[in-house]
């Protein structure tokens, strides 16, 4: 397929990792965090750690929007669906996020609620129109990519009047929470995730674009670069990440320059800060309260604010006790580290949130990691 298996081309691959191994400094190790699910789900998948050299450590950071929910906020959308008898839409990920006392969102549609699966906040809004005697409520969840058409849904109810239709905003934004992990007692204090540079996000970048990565670069003294998705784009991101730091480099780097700029898309910037506004703080699973890490309706669109129209109040809930999913969210621990992964908490049976997404990082280790890790006993 063309401008997809240019960039899956193993022979290339090879000769990058190639190029790795021959610029990495033997007496040193390099740690880089990819950020986003997409790039762990490529690392896992191609077996992209088998062509790095050993002293090349790759981290797996935050990962996807499902896999930094709380637990408090899908128990919020529980509470819409099972006691305001509201619809609520939201996407198929969400659905199977587990929440307090054993239910989730699909387990909770199973107890008779209005929950429905959809394909986009478009979806949401047709389903209002349609229905305009039943409250219709958007679960919206997204890093900056997803963002603008939740706002575009909110301003297009507003034009038409559509007052059953509302929105539980839980969009979060990436600069933020690269900054609380380089605040970390682990990363800044304790060095227990030593980080040398990040690998940036590929689709949030094309909404932001590569400016708001700079401030990493400038106070933090960590280089980052903007990778796509594919195997080739994470294999030539972590060479210019050796690079930078072989020269002693802390720069912002694009390798995703076919999709996106220092600017990013400007339209879609602006019709974001119409309708939100910064949170003063928000949760994230596995780092806790972030400051200004999120979004919220502005005043104007508060009668398409689901959480001010219903009065909710957001819960703090702990994570399973078993589960490490907030550990391995900050790179301090990897999947198999926890002991119910791949016994008790599956794809099929998720305990915690990594294991529910595919770019989560439990989900892609247990899809493509895990078998090589098992022992090849020799023949008798």
């Amino acid at each position: 397929m063309k401008y997809i298996d240019e960039f899956r081309d193993g022979g290339v691959a090879r000769r990058i990792a190639a190029q790795i191994a021959a610029e990495v400094r033997p007496d040193r190790r390099y740690h880089f965090m990819e950020f986003c699910g997409g790039h762990t789900h490529a690392i896992s998948r191609y077996g992209l750690t088998d062509l790095l050299p050993e002293n090349v450590r790759m981290i797996h950071g935050p990962g996807c929007p499902v896999c930094v929910l709380p637990i408090g906020r899908v128990d919020l959308a529980i509470q819409l669906a099972l006691e305001r008898k509201v619809t609520l839409a939201t996407y198929g990920d969400v659905l199977r996020v587990p929440a307090s006392n054993g239910l989730s969102l699909l387990k909770a549609k199973a107890r008779g609620g209005r929950i429905a699966m959809i394909y986009s906040a478009a979806d949401a809004l047709e389903m209002a129109r349609k229905n305009p005697a039943q409250d219709v409520v958007f679960f919206a969840i997204g890093f900056e990519t997803t963002t603008p058409p939740t706002a575009l849904v909110i301003k297009q109810a507003a034009a038409e009047g559509l007052r059953n239709f509302g929105v539980v905003c839980n969009h979060v934004l990436t600069p933020a929470a690269i900054g609380n992990i380089l605040e970390s007692p682990e990363v800044r204090k304790l060095g227990t995730v030593p980080l040398d540079g990040f690998i940036g996000p590929a689709h949030v970048s094309t909404i932001i674009g590569s400016q708001p990565y700079e401030f990493f670069a400038e106070e933090y003294r960590k280089p980052v670069v903007i990778a796509g998705f594919e195997p080739l784009d994470v294999m030539q991101a972590v060479l210019m990440l050796v690079r930078q730091i072989n020269e002693g480099r802390c720069e912002v780097e694009n390798e995703f320059t076919r999709a996106v700029n220092r600017d990013g898309n400007l339209k879609a910037q602006a019709l974001c800060a119409e309708v939100f506004e910064l949170r003063k703080s928000f949760e994230w699973r596995g780092l806790g309260e972030v400051p200004y890490s999120a979004l919220a309706i502005r005043a104007e669109f508060a009668a398409w604010d689901a959480e001010t129209k219903f009065a909710l109040d957001t819960r703090k809930v702990a994570d399973n006790k078993a589960c490490e999913c907030g550990a391995i969210l900050r790179g301090l621990k990897h999947p198999r580290d926890c002991k119910i992964f791949g016994t008790v908490c599956t794809p099929e049976n998720p305990v915690g949130s990594c294991m529910v997404s595919s770019e989560g990082a439990c989900a892609a280790h247990y899809s493509y990691g895990r078998y090589k890790e098992i022992p090849i006993r020799a023949a008798a």
